[in-house]
């Protein structure tokens, strides 16, 4: 029962990693990149699956050496998402992964050799019809701009984007997305405000080495939720020293927080106080552990008593309201049925279960009915 989020998007031009669009009305995508070995196939395949499950849209996977090329090629045999493959300064490197399936190229032009070199890294990506993207990082900008601005500044990575984007320019290639990266929050939001001014290509937003999960997130939450809602952003990925698949799922979260995108359930539930009927915080840590599968889009909202349950869970799909001995429910804001509040996990979970085959029942007809159409 969200309501549609009221942030105008900025307009961007569209592109395509794979499949997935990214920029004008596409909804905005979430990545993540890999950290295992790349070479150790296995372990990446099942580090891509397990992001997968989390509902990541792309995955980004470090190219460093033509073993890793070769190890590149025979990943994308194995997965069904789009792989972005991450090359530095080895021109041969891009043109080989291009060729071994990848769907967009993370380069900097600047930084791969002389103008030969990148023409025939950009006509590769042309031939192989792949997108580009330009990453540009706070910690490691070019010498000349470091000795011009001192220190990083939001003009400063604006500046250094800027001569990648123009060398795409002159090459007649604008399948590219841009990244101005810093690890502060201010420095990211200011550099990626002032480019949304100058680019109308796709924006990749993130703030790189964010720090370990629970400060990483709090500063990727705070830095994205500010550009988000100024309508900037179309492929967002959260840099933690975490598991990749925990990326995709704050990633999602932040999404959610702003009625973006949906990706799954949406938990309202109270911080909990002496008022609660029931251990709120067990039984919330009990729910999220069991329901991660789920990607049906949903409100769930579950609160320890009466003085604020019934207002949330009248605006909830799935609304429970704690007392002693069984607890209210609300079905899409109607009264429904009393639970037993010892079970309320295992009621909770049953409820949301069985909105899902519902809504993949009725997801299934829909394509018959369209099939049949044809």
């Amino acid at each position: 029962m969200s309501t549609p989020s009221p942030i105008k998007r900025r307009q961007t031009k569209k592109i395509y990693v794979g499949d997935v669009a990214v920029g004008g009305d596409a909804p905005i995508s979430v990545q993540s990149m890999t950290n295992t070995d790349t070479c150790d196939v296995n372990a990446t395949v099942a580090q891509i699956e397990r992001c997968v499950d989390a509902g990541a849209d792309m995955m980004r996977i470090s190219t460093p050496t033509m073993d890793t090329v070769a190890a590149f090629a025979e990943i994308k045999k194995r997965v069904n998402i789009p792989l972005i493959a991450d090359v530095h300064f080895d021109y041969k490197i891009a043109l080989a992964v291009a060729a071994a399936g990848a769907d967009c190229l993370r380069i900097n032009p600047g930084n791969i050799g002389n103008d030969a070199k990148v023409r025939e890294v950009v006509a590769c990506a042309r031939d192989y019809n792949i997108p580009i993207r330009i990453g540009v990082n706070a910690g490691s900008l070019e010498k000349e701009i470091q000795r011009k601005y001192t220190e990083p500044t939001g003009e400063a990575m604006v500046e250094s984007a800027m001569r990648h984007i123009d060398i795409l320019d002159r090459l007649n290639f604008d399948q590219y997305k841009v990244s101005v990266k810093a690890s502060n929050v201010f420095l990211t939001l200011d550099a990626y405000r002032l480019l949304s001014q100058q680019i109308d290509n796709p924006l990749h937003l993130g703030v790189t080495e964010a720090g370990v999960y629970r400060t990483g997130t709090v500063k990727s939450a705070i830095a994205l939720g500010g550009l988000l809602l100024d309508g900037i952003g179309d492929t967002i990925r959260i840099s933690l020293a975490a598991e990749p698949e925990d990326e995709i799922k704050i990633g999602f979260d932040i999404l959610k927080s702003l009625n973006i995108r949906a990706n799954g359930i949406n938990f309202i539930a109270c911080p909990s106080c002496s008022r609660q009927e029931f251990d709120v915080i067990r039984v919330m840590n009990q729910l999220e552990a069991r329901l991660e599968d789920v990607r049906v889009p949903m409100d769930v909202s579950v609160i320890g008593c009466k003085v604020n349950g019934p207002g949330e869970a009248k605006e909830a799909d799935i609304g429970v309201v704690g007392a002693s001995p069984n607890s209210l429910v609300y079905l899409q804001g109607e009264k429904s049925h009393l639970i037993d509040t010892n079970t309320l996990v295992d009621n909770i979970e049953k409820m949301v279960r069985e909105r899902v085959a519902a809504a993949e029942k009725q997801a299934a007809n829909e394509i018959l009915r369209v099939d049949g159409s044809q």
